[in-house]
């Protein structure tokens, strides 16, 4: 039951226009809760912008440790490539979107290519990633959520998203908001300087007053204004996704 997803599908008008790209999300929630029933908003929104979008479920701790929600993750991007066509989408432009854990998520698939070639997919098909307030750099692990979900991980540096990053690696669109106090906007500072000392385009940004629960709140039509994180993320997203 914790391996579902939904799919929205844009406006007609949209799809006549041709394949339409294809975007997976992820929501946030600590890994150990969440469901995808709650995000129906994010897939709207994508989709009024153009994307077929995938909202997917993963397994959650205590049922699962890391890595295996990523696993999930690979094989949710695998379904929907496999039926990309039956909703008008290229399933070879595939761009992956996160918030919070979510973020973490889809940045290990888009920087460490294991997972999808696991899953069936080569890494190649994605053509950006977009993180909202993502935690990507939290070693040593100090949290009760972190250390109970990764604690048991033998190479705790290869729980990281941190160190996957090659010249290779998709464009990314990594934002967060400065008053965020649940993961701090640190991370994203971090990941974004190492992607581009690696030589990948890096969208950057940090929207003053929002917090960690904002800036993905921010998606939905009654609360864009004033945070224009949706047309900046999608602008970046649709540009590499060809």
């Amino acid at each position: 039951p914790r391996q579902r997803l939904d799919v929205y599908a844009p406006p007609k008008a949209l799809l006549a226009q041709g394949s339409a790209p294809l975007a997976v999300f992820f929501y946030g929630g600590s890994w150990d809760s969440g469901r995808r029933q709650d995000y129906n908003w994010v897939g709207r929104a994508l989709a009024s912008r153009g994307f077929v979008t995938v909202v997917a479920d993963y397994r959650l701790y205590p049922e699962v440790k890391y890595p295996d929600f990523l696993a999930d993750a690979a094989q949710a991007v695998r379904w929907a490539g496999d039926n990309a066509a039956r909703y008008g989408a290229d399933p070879d432009r595939i761009v992956l979107v996160g918030h919070s854990a979510g973020a973490y998520n889809a940045a290990m698939l888009a920087l460490d290519g294991r997972y999808l070639q696991a899953a069936g997919v080569a890494p190649t098909r994605v053509k950006a990633f977009a993180g909202l307030s993502g935690p990507y750099d939290f070693l040593p692990l100090q949290g009760s959520v972190t250390r109970r979900v990764f604690g048991h991980a033998a190479d705790l540096p290869a729980t990281q998203p941190m160190a996957y990053m090659t010249k290779a690696s998709p464009p990314a669109f990594l934002a967060t908001g400065d008053a965020d106090d649940t993961v701090w906007p640190k991370n994203t500072v971090a990941l974004a300087r190492s992607l581009r000392a690696a030589g990948v385009e890096v969208a950057e940004r940090h929207y003053a007053g929002v917090d960690h629960i904002r800036i993905v709140l921010a998606l939905s039509r009654p609360l864009r204004g004033g945070v224009p994180v949706l047309d900046e993320m999608t602008d970046f997203l649709r540009r590499h996704a060809g």
